[in-house]
C-alpha cells in the first residue's frame, strides 16, 4: 500500500494526540463501571481531571497563540480588542433576556466550534501531504463533518440524556425522530463515499493519507461513542474534551517551539525544550483559578477543592458577572475561526506546524529543528 505523509505532527505524536484520549476515556470509563455507576454524576476527579486540567487548561492556550506574542498583538490589535468586547456584550444581552437563552447560545457556539475543529485537521493532513484534489478536499469535509454533525442530531432527537454541554436544557428539544432518521442515511452515505474514495484511490495505485484516516476514525468513535453509544456523564465528557483539548493543546505547543525558537522572556522559555510539563503546568493553572472564582460566585457546588469564601453574588450583578467570566471561552471560540487558517491571514502559520509538503507529497521541506511536542520531558 502506497502512503503518504501527512502526519500533522509526526506518527507517533498524532497517535498519542487522537487515539490515546479515547484510550484514557475507555480507560476511566471500564474503571468506573467495575467500581460503581457509570451513569452517575461527573465524580470530583473527573472534574478537576476533564474539565480543569483539558477543558478550561486548553482554552487558555490561545493566550500564547495571541495576546502573549507580541507579533500577534501588532498585526492584529483591532481583532484581538473587539471581539471579547463584542462577546462580553452578547452575553450580557443575552444573560438579560433570560440565563436559558445566554446558555443555550454558549452551548451552540461551542457545539460548532468543537464540529469544526476536526475539519482542521483533516486539512492540516491534506497540505501535510501535499493533496491538491478538490474532490478529495470536498469529500474530506463532509465525511468528518457527517461524523460530529450526525451524533448531534440524534442527541437533539433523544433529549434528555445523562449529560449536556454546560447545564441541563441547554439543547433545544423537540427533533422529530424522521429529522434523525434522515440524517443517519446521509451520516452513513457520507462515510460511505469517502471510505469508497479511498479504496478507489488505493485500487488505482494512488497514496493513501494514513493521518486522515486517524483523524476521521477517531473523531467518529469519540462523538458516536459518547453521545450515542453510552448514556453516560463521564464517558460524554471524557469523550468531548479529551478528543478535543489534547491535540489542540498539542498543536498550540508545536506553533510555539517554532514561533519562539529564538525569542527570549518567559512566554518563549515555556516553549524551550524538555519545558511541555511546565507549559501544562501553566495552563493547569490559569484554568484552577478561573474554575475556582466561577464556583466561588456561580456555582457553589466544589468548596472542598476551592478553598476561598464563598460569595452570594445579587441576580441583578450575574448578568454582568456571568458573561464576563465567560469571556476568555467565548473569544477561544470566535478567535480560533482567525487564527488557524493556513492559506490567508496567518502568514507563516503553516511554515511554524511544518504542513508544506515536498514533491508529490514527500517529507516537508523546510522542517526545523524543533523536537516533537509529546516527545520532550
Amino acid at each position: 500500500m502506497t502512503t503518504r505523509n501527512g502526519w500533522i505532527l509526526s506518527a507517533r505524536a498524532d497517535a498519542i494526540v487522537f487515539v490515546g484520549p479515547l484510550v484514557v476515556a475507555a480507560a476511566l470509563a471500564v474503571g468506573v463501571a467495575a467500581a460503581g455507576d457509570l451513569r452517575a454524576d461527573l465524580p470530583v476527579w473527573g472534574f478537576l481531571l476533564l474539565v480543569v486540567a483539558c477543558d478550561v487548561a486548553h482554552v487558555y492556550a490561545t493566550l500564547f497563540r495571541t495576546y502573549l506574542d507580541p507579533a500577534e498583538r501588532a498585526r492584529r490589535p483591532g481583532l484581538l480588542t473587539a471581539i471579547p468586547l463584542a462577546v462580553l456584550a452578547a452575553g450580557v444581552l443575552a444573560y438579560e433576556h433570560s440565563p436559558l437563552t445566554f446558555w443555550r447560545g454558549l452551548a451552540y457556539v461551542a457545539a460548532f466550534h468543537f464540529v469544526r475543529q476536526p475539519w482542521g485537521w483533516m486539512s492540516y493532513a491534506a497540505r501535510r501531504a501535499g493533496e491538491t484534489s478538490r474532490l478529495d478536499r470536498r469529500l474530506d469535509a463532509l465525511a468528518i463533518h457527517a461524523a460530529t454533525l450526525y451524533p448531534l442530531v440524534w442527541w437533539h432527537g433523544h433529549l434528555p440524556r445523562r449529560f449536556f454541554w454546560f447545564m441541563d436544557g441547554d439543547f433545544a428539544t423537540g427533533l422529530p425522530s424522521d429529522a434523525v432518521d434522515l440524517a443517519f442515511l446521509l451520516h452513513v452515505a457520507l462515510l460511505g463515499a469517502w471510505v469508497l474514495r479511498q479504496v478507489v484511490r488505493l485500487a488505482t495505485g494512488r497514496p493513501v493519507n494514513l493521518a486522515k484516516w486517524l483523524v476521521l476514525s477517531s473523531t467518529w468513535l469519540a462523538w458516536t461513542a459518547g453521545i450515542v453509544w453510552i448514556d453516560s456523564d463521564l464517558v460524554f465528557t471524557a469523550t468531548n474534551v479529551l478528543a478535543h483539548g489534547v491535540p489542540y493543546t498539542a498543536v498550540v505547543h508545536r506553533w510555539g517551539r517554532s514561533r519562539f525558537a529564538l525569542e527570549p522572556g518567559w512566554v518563549a522559555s515555556l516553549f524551550r525544550p524538555r519545558r511541555l510539563f511546565v507549559y501544562l503546568g501553566v495552563l493547569v493553572a490559569i484554568a484552577f483559578l478561573e474554575e475556582a472564582i466561577w464556583d466561588r460566585l456561580v456555582w457553589h457546588d466544589h468548596g472542598s477543592i476551592f478553598p476561598l469564601p464563598s460569595v452570594a453574588v445579587p441576580d441583578a450583578l450575574l448578568a454582568f458577572v456571568v458573561p464576563l467570566l465567560a469571556v476568555p471561552q467565548g473569544t477561544h471560540y470566535v478567535l480560533d475561526a482567525f487564527l488557524w487558517r493556513t492559506r490567508k491571514g496567518n502568514p507563516g502559520l503553516a511554515a511554524a506546524l511544518h504542513l508544506d509538503a515536498g514533491p508529490a507529497g514527500g517529507s516537508p521541506v523546510g522542517r526545523s529543528r524543533v523536537p516533537d511536542p509529546t516527545m520532550s520531558s
